[in-house]
């Protein structure tokens, strides 16, 4: 979920951050994401991340794409036929903060820039559905702006929060420390590790906690 513009002389759609961001969220993705399993992928957008990730992963990984808007489908599924990678699957609909996911069970999620362009609902659902449906040991990795105790990591995020706002009240960077954990603890995970990533980003890894 990004800014779209038209790819190329056709009317497919493009979100230009996947190609200043692919290179370093996949270096972490092969640190983090076990060997083989199903990887859930919430908020696709376009799809382009699942086109250049997937084949760059192990074979043992299968990538499951979604997204909350109907009309992304078709769009991931075509990037992801370009790609002609067999491990990626058809794209579901896929809405975040409700209760019913139409998957019951994954061993990795991935989600990039989308709980500061959703109301907070979304992020809590996705905390949520991850905690339900991740086994012990499992990574959650989010991608996107963040706050930190409170305070923006750079005067461009802070712009940018603006904007947002702007846009939709409902929206903005959330903070890491006070908003997205004690979310993701209260659903069973507990933070791995925080990834500086380029454009004043972060990688967020939760792993899903052993049942007591």
């Amino acid at each position: 979920m990004s800014d779209i513009s038209s790819h190329g002389n056709h009317a497919r759609t493009h979100a230009p951050a996947t190609l200043r961001n692919r290179e370093p969220i996949l270096a972490v993705l092969r640190r983090v994401l076990p060997a083989e399993g199903l990887l859930l992928e919430i908020a696709s957008g376009t799809g382009e991340h699942a086109a250049f990730m997937a084949p760059r992963l192990g074979p043992g990984l299968i990538w499951q794409p979604s997204d909350g808007r109907a009309a992304a489908l078709s769009i991931i599924d075509d990037y992801a036929s370009d790609a002609a990678c067999d491990r990626i699957r058809p794209a579901l609909l896929l809405d975040a903060s409700a209760a019913d996911w139409p998957i019951e069970q994954a061993d990795a999620l991935f989600c990039a820039n989308m709980i500061h362009i959703a109301p907070w609902e979304a992020a809590q659902g996705l905390l949520a559905g991850a905690g339900r449906r991740l086994p012990a040991g499992a990574p959650l990795v989010l991608y996107g702006p963040f706050k930190r105790h409170g305070v923006h990591t750079a005067p461009s995020n802070e712009s940018f929060e603006t904007g947002l706002l702007a846009k939709d009240p409902r929206w903005g960077v959330r903070c890491l420390d006070t908003q997205v954990m004690p979310v993701a603890r209260e659903t069973g995970f507990e933070l791995d590790e925080v990834v500086a990533m380029p454009a004043n980003n972060l990688m967020v890894v939760f792993r899903r906690k052993a049942s007591k």
